[in-house]
């Protein structure tokens, strides 16, 4: 039978990545999704297009590395030689349109790597992050109604520039401040792999593929949900390859690490370890002898609980010894 508290999390948790991936309810406004080398977000990016086509989600990719318009998008916003204002019109006016004629539709804006905009020499001295981030998910007008999400993909591998300003926050700090209502990190699980291993001399390829095979085997993904009130949600889970299931699926492929047995294998009890006695070097069992001996003692305060009189039954028998000092005095108080 399973725990109430491993059942009650199962159905809390995966509810909570299907509402983030769906765009149900507008789970996250903002969500950062840091991936490394071994395990790149792409098939993280993959889904969140997919679900986006089931939910008829109007999709808008800024592409600062890709180079050709996926499978799903509807509006490719290609970044080549724009600087950041150029950047948030052309995001604008690509779904001007859309809002024009389907004031309702959602909208999701995905940005491939933000790491190349805040190593770009085009970014003036007084470009603010969080200005420019929140410019895609603000109306520009009191009047329009943009239910927008921002997904923003940052390369944990890639060095940071050393700041202009010391005294200012990392853009990862940044980064980390605004994502408030969601974290995504695409990771290796345990155990751990590859340069997780922190061992010299161990190199591993991109862990969603299988070595020399080129199949896909899934990513493992590690989700920091931040709540209003501040408290966090942290859960490991498990996105199967693309190839398991068909684009039209619609059913919750998602699952908790904890439910994978490569992750958590389950363990088996010898039948016989349970009622083994404790070791030691001294013999803590009873012979029958023993045994027969110790309930034949009969113990001193046996004899007060049989009196003839009443109130007799706590009288307590003593016999005195040699040792004894006896005051006579202090006998008749």
């Amino acid at each position: 039978m399973v725990p109430i508290n491993l059942s009650h999390r199962r159905t809390h948790n995966l509810l909570l990545i299907s509402k983030l991936l769906s765009l149900r309810d507008t789970a996250s406004p903002l969500t950062l999704v840091l991936d490394s080398l071994e395990q790149p977000a792409t098939p993280l990016l993959k889904e969140y297009i997919r679900r986006a086509k089931l939910s008829k989600v109007h999709v808008t990719l800024i592409a600062f590395e890709t180079l050709k318009q996926p499978e799903g998008v509807d509006a490719f916003v290609s970044t080549r030689r724009k600087s950041p204002a150029d950047i948030v019109k052309e995001v604008s006016a690509v779904y001007q349109p859309i809002a024009a004629s389907n004031p309702s539709r959602r909208r999701l804006i995905l940005i491939d790597s933000i790491n190349s905009l805040l190593g770009s020499k085009r970014v003036d001295p007084g470009f603010h992050l969080a200005s420019f981030l929140g410019s895609f998910i603000t109306p520009t007008s009191p009047s329009a109604k943009v239910d927008a999400s921002l997904v923003v993909t940052y390369h944990q591998d890639v060095p940071e520039l050393p700041q202009q300003n010391p005294y200012s926050p990392s853009p990862i700090s940044v980064l980390t401040y605004l994502a408030t209502k969601g974290c995504s990190r695409p990771k290796p699980g345990p155990p751990v792999f590859g340069l997780e291993e922190e061992q010299e001399g161990v190199l591993l390829g991109r862990l969603d593929r299988l070595a020399g095979t080129g199949k896909a085997e899934g990513i493992v993904i590690e989700l920091e949900h931040r709540r209003k009130s501040g408290r966090g949600v942290l859960e490991w889970y498990l996105l199967p390859p693309a190839s398991q299931y068909s684009p039209q699926h619609l059913k919750e492929v998602v699952t908790l690490l904890d439910d994978n047995v490569l992750y958590n294998p389950p363990m088996e009890q010898d039948p016989g370890t349970g009622e083994e006695e404790p070791t030691s070097t001294f013999e803590l069992g009873l012979t029958d002898r023993q045994r027969r001996e110790r309930e034949g003692v009969v113990l001193p305060y046996f004899d007060a609980q049989h009196g003839d009189g009443p109130g007799e039954g706590g009288r307590i028998l003593y016999d005195m010894g040699e040792e004894d000092d006896f005051d006579e005095e202090e006998d008749e108080i």
